[in-house]
């Protein structure tokens, strides 16, 4: 049994009502093996009157209706336990947030909440139920045959145990070679995604060819680990067919001598003869069952093991700590310290720093210095190794809360398959028309969503593919001027990969957007410099240097020398983000 499944299904309501009514219908019908069986061997052999198939017919009935009611309650049982384990699994991975998702490859994830959950059907609907019959029906076999001919009850005690003994031996073989066999279909699934993402690029180099190989060989492992599974649940099938239909044996040549010698009467040889392959049968189905649903089971260990993965800090005491939002707070480092856990150098060593309310400040430094890492723990996305964060003196705890409180553009920002109004409206879903339009306005974006064929209302492409580099930074300045409550301003390069005139009109935004907020700002170019009233220089993950961006128009050419000595540390840049 998979506990973390059990205790899923325990934990939903209407799950757990469903679960319970299949099962209790499997074991119905199970137990109505004797009756049907008592009443045939009666009937036979005369003890019965022929009247008795009346109850007969009526008793098959009963067992189709639970029949019929299980599957129903299964079925009800596999889409409640899929569709709360997709939930909490999407949830979990929002709340992981990018920097710990790149421990897993995207195109994974998308066939585990897929593909791979779709596969518990066989061990929620089959297995289950089977597991449950295979604990109860063998046994209330074992008393009848006790009580009708202890001989044959002794033998079937005897050789019952054989078939659960040949079932785990294959089984834990069956276990290793699925769990290769889903680690195969993921690494497919997820290749295969990276290169449909990356194909524009493969065939300007030329190697879409070889990807194709790739994915070729990739398939071929697939298959090879599918066709090795498939090989092992039919000889486990065999195994187990083998060692019932031994038993039987040993149960009915003795039944059949002692029928013919007078020393056993028709009705109990019926009885025993009709009764003794259901002893066997519920544990060959186990057993049958147990094979079809490891794929799901291995799905289920993946997905809970992300689950149970580190995400970010909840608040301690379960309230929103943190100051009240209304005002440009004032955001302060104290000694903090910042290690991923497959970097043995840290990303930001012992950083201290304080940004005043309303405060505009430029983070610059050659890539990799740690500038992203001291942007993502502001936004939440990766947690303090050491130190602390506070806002206005209060140590940031509650990050929902203060999300609410941020407006980040980043340095390619991800535009959905939807509307243009839809992208702009995604930080506030409740915006009106005239907002976003305004939204638009502010960010300059409005005369090429006017150009678009349907206007604000035009679904974009994947990506926002339709869109130029400079039109999809601006949609997400637009996002961002759709949240006028916020009072933080976060940007990752927002004028990276820009032309001139699109660098123009996001800077003029940026420098509208930042108005009133406490604003951070990641810039290699000095036109994003010279927004800023301070500049921090970020090297080896420490702060090397914090002063007063230069004033007037001497501070471009500040800036620029800022930018062009960060040379200087090239050489020391390791593994910090």
């Amino acid at each position: 049994m998979h506990k973390d499944l059990l205790r899923l299904a325990r934990s939903e309501r209407a799950v757990r009502r469903h679960l319970a009514l299949c099962l209790a219908a499997a074991v119905l019908a199970g137990l109505l093996v004797l009756v049907q069986a008592e009443l045939l061997a009666g009937v036979l052999s005369g003890r019965f009157a022929t009247s008795a198939l009346v109850f007969l017919a009526l008793v098959v009935g009963v067992r189709a209706a639970l029949g019929l009611a299980q599957g129903v309650a299964a079925g009800r049982t596999t889409t409640g336990v899929k569709s709360a384990l997709r939930h909490r699994l999407l949830s979990r991975l929002q709340e992981l947030g990018p920097a710990r998702l790149t421990a897993h490859r995207s195109g994974e994830l998308v066939t585990l909440t897929g593909r791979g959950l779709d596969a518990l059907d066989p061990y929620l609907s089959g297995y289950l139920p089977a597991a449950a019959v295979a604990g109860v029906v063998p046994v209330a076999v074992l008393v009848r045959l006790f009580a009708a001919d202890l001989t044959s009850a002794l033998i079937v005690l005897v050789t019952l145990p054989l078939i659960p003994i040949f079932g785990a031996l294959v089984g834990m073989h069956t276990k290793a070679v699925t769990e290769r066999q889903w680690q195969a279909l993921a690494r497919l699934g997820g290749h295969f995604l990276d290169v449909v993402r990356g194909l524009p690029t493969l065939r300007a180099f030329g190697r879409a060819r070889f990807q194709a190989g790739v994915i070729r060989q990739v398939a071929d492992a697939h298959r090879g680990a599918t066709m090795r599974t498939l090989r092992v649940a039919f000889l486990s099938s065999l195994v187990l067919e083998l060692a019932a239909s031994l038993s039987l044996a040993l149960v009915a040549v003795p039944v059949g001598l002692r029928l013919l010698s007078g020393s056993l009467e028709l009705s109990t040889a019926l009885l025993v003869l009709l009764l003794a392959p259901e002893a066997y049968l519920p544990l060959r189905n186990m057993g049958n069952r147990f094979h079809a649903a490891m794929e799901g089971v291995a799905a289920a260990d993946q997905a809970f093991a992300v689950l149970d993965g580190q995400a970010e800090r909840p608040a301690e005491d379960g309230r929103a700590r943190g100051a009240d939002g209304g005002a440009a707070p004032e955001i302060r480092l104290e000694n903090v310290t910042v290690r991923y856990p497959d970097r043995e150098e840290a990303a930001l060593q012992d950083v201290s720093l304080v940004i005043a309310p309303g405060e505009r400040v430029a983070l610059v430094g050659e890539s990799g210095a740690g500038k992203s890492t001291l942007l993502h723990l502001l936004l939440g996305f990766v947690s303090p190794t050491a130190g602390r964060i506070l806002v206005d003196g209060v140590e940031l705890t509650d990050l929902g809360s203060w999300r609410e409180r941020l407006a980040f553009v980043p340095q390619r920002p991800h535009l959905f398959a939807t509307s243009v109004a839809d992208n702009i409206r995604l930080g506030f879903p409740g915006a009106t028309p005239e907002q976003v339009r305004t939204a638009a306005e502010a960010a300059h974006a409005d005369e090429f969503v006017a150009a678009l064929p349907e206007g604000y209302e035009t679904v974009l492409g994947e990506r926002g593919a339709n869109l130029s580099a400079g039109q999809r930074q601006r949609v997400a300045l637009a996002r961002a001027f759709c949240r006028p409550s916020t009072d933080v301003l976060l940007l990752d390069e927002p004028t990276a990969r820009l032309d001139g005139r699109s660098e123009g009109a996001v800077v003029t935004a940026t420098r509208e957007l930042a108005g009133g907020r406490t604003s951070v700002i990641v810039a290699h170019r000095p036109a994003m410099i010279d927004l800023a009233d301070r500049v921090i220089r970020i090297a080896d993950g420490r702060v090397v240097s914090d002063g007063a961006a230069s004033p007037g128009p001497g501070r471009a050419a500040g800036s620029e020398r800022a930018v062009t000595g960060e040379a200087v540390s090239a050489q020391k840049i390791g593994g910090s983000r």
